[in-house]
């Protein structure tokens, strides 16, 4: 099972930017979808952006033109690029790999890692 650990988050001001990274260990990301979550405090956990192993990409309303998902070359590394965050921006974010359908996302494994916080300040 290849694990992925999130990483780049942190205290931001409105309208900052972030990159965040998800990186794979015991092997690469190649052939898989994945996707990032976000889940506020209090609130459930909502898909963020998915990228599909062929490079389609989609995104929740509320992140569009905002927010950018892309994988490396290597096929090791997924990051999403959040540009003008704003306060509702916050919360800890998770990457997973599963299988991207219109709308939605089936994450591979039940399981989830410890996340990266973003917090954005207004």
């Amino acid at each position: 099972q290849v694990q992925l650990v999130e990483s780049g988050g942190g205290l931001v001001q409105a309208g900052a930017s972030l990159r965040l990274s998800c990186a794979a260990s015991g092997g690469t990301i190649s052939g898989k979808d994945i996707a990032w979550y976000r889940q506020a405090p209090g609130k459930q956990r909502d898909l963020v952006a998915a990228i599909t192993s062929g490079g389609r990409t989609n995104y929740r309303a509320s992140v569009k033109d905002r927010f950018t998902i892309s994988r490396d070359n290597a096929e090791t590394t997924v990051y999403l690029q959040m540009n003008s965050l704003k306060p509702e921006d916050t919360a800890v974010y998770y990457c997973k790999t599963g299988t991207y359908f219109t709308g939605g996302f089936r994450p591979e494994y039940p399981d989830w890692g410890q996340g990266t916080q973003v917090t954005v300040s207004s």
